[in-house]
């Protein structure tokens, strides 16, 4: 099994822990698995080979939440940034395989970096609350996950400054993140991304990553919805700069 996932063993374990963490976080927040196990996993899978796995991950995810969070979600809003995501993901792509693995594991990294400090720093986007704006803000989401299968992050810097009760904030993120996934995997697909190996490395880590999430929405509780936006946030930078410190060492 391990040759079929080009991983040793030791890789597998933890690559299987990392996704149930972020799985846990997801259940919890709504967002950043992927930016968790990219984060995290980059240093052992290079990140153009990591973004068509989180794409499975994001399903099962998605596909575990979407219940409740449909009736509580803004949909109109959530269906505006899919739109924006698909046309901005060919161009993220095209960059991410353009350029070497330590550039790709870099900008990945340092864009989860940043876009975690903004989202911590409560930076105010008023100027894209209108139709166009958040069209705007779906294509910098498309090519962030193109780059660095973070464009949740995006959408997040966006939706958590918006002034929404965190339940609808949640709700918004789980579906932009799973009705983006039906575009992204036409994508991934024709940009030959998404093969065997892809496929089969998804399907396997799936499996940790679905009973983190289910762990974490155990925790997404009333008493707890204040500490769920910096709790996530903290821990992205943290990983982000350590993956950062590895690759310059």
């Amino acid at each position: 099994m391990t040759s079929l996932l080009s991983l040793s063993e030791n890789q597998v374990w933890i690559v299987a822990l990392i996704c149930l963490l972020a799985g846990i976080v997801r259940g919890f927040s709504g967002f950043a698995l992927s930016a968790l196990v990219m984060a995290s996993a980059a240093l052992i899978i290079p990140p153009i080979e990591l973004i068509p796995v989180c794409w499975w991950l994001e399903l099962c995810a998605g596909l575990m939440m979407i219940r409740g969070g449909w009736k509580e979600a803004d949909r109109r809003l959530a269906i505006t940034l899919v739109v924006g995501s698909s046309l901005g993901m060919p161009l993220g792509l095209y960059l991410t395989t353009q350029v070497s693995v330590p550039l790709s594991q870099t900008l990945a990294l340092g864009c989860i970096a940043t876009l975690a400090a903004l989202l911590l720093g409560k930076i105010k986007l008023d100027f894209l609350a209108n139709p166009k704006g958040h069209l705007g803000v779906g294509v910098c989401a498309g090519i962030a996950t193109g780059l660095a299968s973070v464009g949740g992050m995006v959408v997040a810097l966006f939706v958590l400054v918006s002034n929404v009760p965190a339940r609808q904030m949640r709700a918004t993120l789980v579906v932009f993140l799973l009705l983006s996934g039906v575009l992204s995997l036409i994508i991934l697909i024709s940009f030959g991304l998404m093969d065997e190996r892809a496929a089969l490395r998804g399907v396997i880590l799936s499996i940790p990553a679905t009973l983190g999430v289910y762990l974490g929405t155990k925790f997404f509780i009333p008493r707890l919805e204040p500490f769920y936006r910096p709790f996530c946030l903290l821990l992205l930078i943290g990983l982000a700069l350590v993956g950062l410190i590895r690759i310059g060492l």
